[in-house]
């Protein structure tokens, strides 16, 4: 197998079994095992297990080379943006975080271990990721607050708010409620109630 693709199925085990065990209750023998390789293959593309687990978090957040964001590449959030229709902004947002957490649920578990186990990827995810996202959402927010569409308030508190619905949401779906026995409705339709949430709260 190349050596490229050989990184990426490690990679691939690796978060699969991170997820289930978290960082320390995983060993680099029991990942070169599951992925059908010697311990000594891994450490040849890693070092160490703490650069196989920061190798994930920059295998998630990076495209051709470059460090990407998920909203950067969304065109019809994006389009939203520039002629500042509120609700397609946030349903857009909304749904495509939602869409990510349930096509992506072992790097979210593996996401919530290190946050438990007080690992730096959680901390890096934090300042890599979530400080960015509170960045682009909380700057929109003002930019339409400066336009007397929307109430004074910290926009801070409207992405945490934004935000909360939408990971409470995931987190029943992924670890306590998968037969979604208390709430079963699709992603379009819960970024759809979600949007219209905030925006009732907000705008003027």
């Amino acid at each position: 197998m190349p050596a490229d693709l050989r990184r990426e199925q490690i990679l691939q085990t690796a978060v699969s079994l991170f997820s289930q065990r978290g960082f320390k209750g995983t060993t680099t023998k029991e990942i070169a095992k599951a992925a059908g390789v010697s311990e000594a293959i891994i450490f040849r593309h890693f070092a160490n297990k703490e650069e196989l687990y920061g190798a994930i978090l920059d295998s998630k957040s990076c495209r051709d080379g470059l460090r990407r964001y998920p909203w950067e590449s969304n065109e019809v959030l994006q389009d939203a943006i520039r002629t500042k229709d509120d609700f397609a902004v946030f349903y857009n947002l909304a749904l495509q975080a939602i869409d990510n957490h349930h096509k992506d649920e072992a790097f979210m578990r593996l996401l919530f271990y290190s946050a438990l186990e007080e690992h730096q990827l959680a901390e890096r995810f934090f300042g890599e990721f979530i400080t960015q996202i509170y960045g682009f959402i909380g700057e929109y927010v003002s930019e339409r607050q400066a336009d007397g569409a929307m109430r004074e308030v910290n926009p801070r508190i409207v992405v945490r708010a934004f935000l909360g619905m939408l990971i409470h949401h995931s987190l029943n779906n992924i670890l306590w409620d998968k037969e979604r026995r208390i709430l079963n409705i699709s992603n379009e339709e819960a970024a759809k109630n979600f949007a219209e949430i905030v925006l009732r709260g907000v705008l003027k």
